[in-house]
């Protein structure tokens, strides 16, 4: 069997998961009673970094890295992530951690609350803030979402490391064709019932955006009500939520190496935050959501309640795919053939926020 790691963030620590044969062994947890909001798996080293933002009720967020997966970590002297002075802000929580590509070797985005984007040039050891983002013209009018408002998805394009894309709750999609220096709403098409302009520029509550394995320019997108797909890098966005049992939802995840392939975890609604019918279902389209299929085997067949948050639905490197899932239950379940059989691999955890994995070179 693969060599694979899954990290699983929780209201109460960060647990961490290993299969080396067919067997998963679990330890943790890691910074008990931090809730762990974001995790990054940095597989463009030998050994894998990995990085967590961590959140103290005593001493606040901070960023750690392990490079020993999770035996040993590092909290820096200084604050790795610190809003400056004239920015007249704190930093709340960090949301997403996110290595860029091999182009990039040192490069580590991390998105935050209040809304703005931190560059790391020394392996998410310090970050600045990019400027050009924090200072965009709209910001004065961004809204914070149920869940505050936070910058809690970043996309870099493996084709060109200037090329970034950022999603906010509640001002959507931004883009970046230069390095940060600039930065454009990319969410034509994509709706916001609850204004009454129901298709402004920006303003959107943006759940998740991931990217296609194969077509680069291919976005899939879990928005506050509707899924949407755009297939030139955001520049329009296409409904493609039909034939799911709703379209309201928190996550959205792309196979790692098959074209047109996504998964969602539908939400009964915004006001009924469960799953879709009370049932435990992860659906998958394998043709870029022109249709939808259930996958539930192994999964629970009884009424169910358990939400999955935006960064509980993951994938993994393998092929067959790994796909992964926590949720508000506290149980963790884990598919080794794309999402077509299930096994429960952790139970009676806190609530689970967000959970990464990755392949282990041997």
């Amino acid at each position: 069997m693969t060599d694979v790691l899954l990290t699983v963030g929780t209201r109460k620590g960060l647990f961490i998961g290993r299969r080396r044969t067919g067997t998963w062994e679990f330890g943790g947890p890691h910074f008990n009673a931090q809730a762990i909001y974001s995790i990054a798996i940095d597989t463009r080293r030998h050994v894998p970094r990995l990085l967590v933002g961590g959140d103290s009720a005593h001493w606040g967020p901070s960023v750690f890295h392990s490079d020993d997966l999770g035996a040993t970590w590092v909290e820096p002297k200084q604050p790795a992530v610190k809003f400056p002075q004239f920015t007249e802000a704190s930093l709340e929580r960090v949301w997403q951690l996110h290595p860029a590509g091999p182009e990039a070797p040192d490069v580590v985005y991390a998105g935050t609350e209040p809304a703005a984007l931190f560059r790391s040039q020394d392996g998410g050891e310090s970050f600045e803030l990019v400027r050009p983002l924090w200072e965009h013209p709209t910001r004065s009018k961004w809204v914070p979402g149920g869940g505050g408002e936070g910058l809690h998805t970043i996309l870099t394009d493996p084709r060109d490391a200037r090329a970034v894309t950022v999603a906010v709750s509640t001002a959507g999609v931004f883009r970046s064709k230069d390095g940060g220096a600039s930065w454009t709403p990319s969410n034509k098409g994509v709706s916001a019932v609850f204004l009454p302009d129901p298709n402004p520029e920006f303003g959107q509550c943006v759940h998740k955006v991931a990217r296609d394995a194969v077509d680069r320019d291919r976005l899939y997108l879990q928005n506050h009500w509707g899924v949407f797909r755009s297939d030139d890098s955001g520049g329009g966005w296409t409904d493609i939520g039909r034939g799911l049992p709703s379209d309201f939802g928190f996550a959205v995840a792309a196979h790692p190496h098959r074209a047109d392939t996504a998964y969602v975890f539908p939400i009964n609604a915004d006001a009924d935050r469960v799953p879709a019918e009370h049932r435990c279902r992860v659906f998958r389209t394998e043709d870029a959501g022109h249709s939808w299929d259930p996958l539930s085997a192994g999964l629970p067949e009884e009424t169910h309640y358990g939400t999955v948050l935006r960064d509980a639905l993951c994938t993994d490197d393998a092929d067959p795919a790994g796909v992964y899932f926590g949720n508000r239950n506290g149980e963790v379940y884990a598919s080794a053939d794309d999402g077509d059989s299930w096994q429960q691999l952790a139970a009676h955890l806190p609530d689970v926020l967000c959970v990464r994995a990755a392949v282990l070179a041997p």
